[in-house]
């Protein structure tokens, strides 16, 4: 795949978006077995719940940290692939009766409605195991060294685990109809929202190069927008309609859930997402021009309608 990124200019932030995603779309699906390859209804069920939507934030992280480390765009479509897999695993998983319940997703049938719930089940643990072949067995790492793949394994293991989303899942599905507090609710998207788009973020940046003052700056920037993600998804469930969100609207308040609305109300929350906006913007001051994707995908995680 060559470098198209060259050929837009810096300021054609939705060109850039539809080339990330055409490269992402590809990778996703040559790293995917095919549908003729037994078993052939999990592997067709895999990519029915992978390819052809959603807003591929994380991969676009991926990128847009890359460029700020000067990464080799092929490295970046591993990395991005491998976060998106686990990502597409876990809202396999949460549409699932046992968690969220959930009929829609990206606008069509979740699936455990489109298929059934024993291959919704096997989708996401295949999905998972995937998104670490990548890692250990794309070719278009091979200008990474062994501790950098190994870096990007242990990020991303660490983001999807217990300590990271899987464990913020539990959490949240241990306070529906309880009590919240702010600190506690904040604790609780860091790892279930926040950790996989931090690992989006240091991926990207592993894949290059980026001093420890740097990492720092990108580790602020991610811990601003993987919170401001979460505050705008809160924000979305009340104000949005399902066909806008492409999922059903309002599960939060059907399911007793404590949110960032619900604990603080609508218009400070809509406050604490551009002061989270803006702390993005200010961690993200000493890279200069370089992280100019980043400052843009920080505005379309604030500033989007689904």
């Amino acid at each position: 795949m060559s470098d198209s990124r060259q050929n837009v200019e810096a300021g054609d932030f939705a060109a850039w978006m539809r080339i990330q995603g055409a490269r992402t779309e590809a990778a996703l699906d040559a790293a995917l077995p095919t549908i003729t390859t037994v078993p052939c209804t999990l592997h067709e069920a895999m990519r029915y719940a992978v390819l052809g939507g959603g807003k591929r934030v994380r991969p676009l992280l991926v990128h847009a940290a890359g460029e700020v480390a000067g990464a080799a765009p092929e490295a970046c479509d591993a990395a991005a692939s491998a976060v998106e897999m686990i990502h597409a695993y876990s809202l396999v998983h949460d549409d699932m009766p046992c968690m969220d319940d959930d009929d829609l997703r990206r606008g069509r049938p979740t699936v455990h409605k489109a298929y059934d719930e024993a291959t919704a089940l096997l989708v996401g643990d295949a999905l998972q195991t995937q998104a670490f072949v990548v890692l250990a067995e794309s070719a278009s790492l091979a200008s990474l060294d062994a501790a950098a793949r190994l870096r990007l394994v242990v990020e991303l293991a660490r983001a999807s685990g217990s300590v990271g989303m899987a464990g913020g899942q539990a959490i949240d599905l241990q306070h529906v109809g309880l009590a919240m507090s702010l600190g506690e609710l904040e604790a609780m998207h860091r790892m279930k929202t926040g950790a996989l788009l931090r690992a989006s973020v240091r991926m990207g940046a592993y894949c290059g190069t980026v001093d420890e003052a740097g990492m720092a700056a990108l580790d602020r920037y991610a811990a601003a927008v993987g919170l401001a993600f979460q505050v705008v998804d809160d924000i979305l469930d009340v104000t949005a309609d399902t066909a806008t969100l492409g999922k059903t609207a309002g599960k939060d308040a059907a399911h007793d859930k404590p949110t960032y609305v619900s604990l603080m109300g609508l218009e400070p929350a809509r406050q604490l997402a551009e002061q989270l906006r803006t702390t993005a913007h200010e961690a993200l001051a000493g890279f200069g021009a370089r992280a100019g994707r980043l400052a843009e995908l920080a505005d379309l995680i604030v500033l989007r309608s689904n």
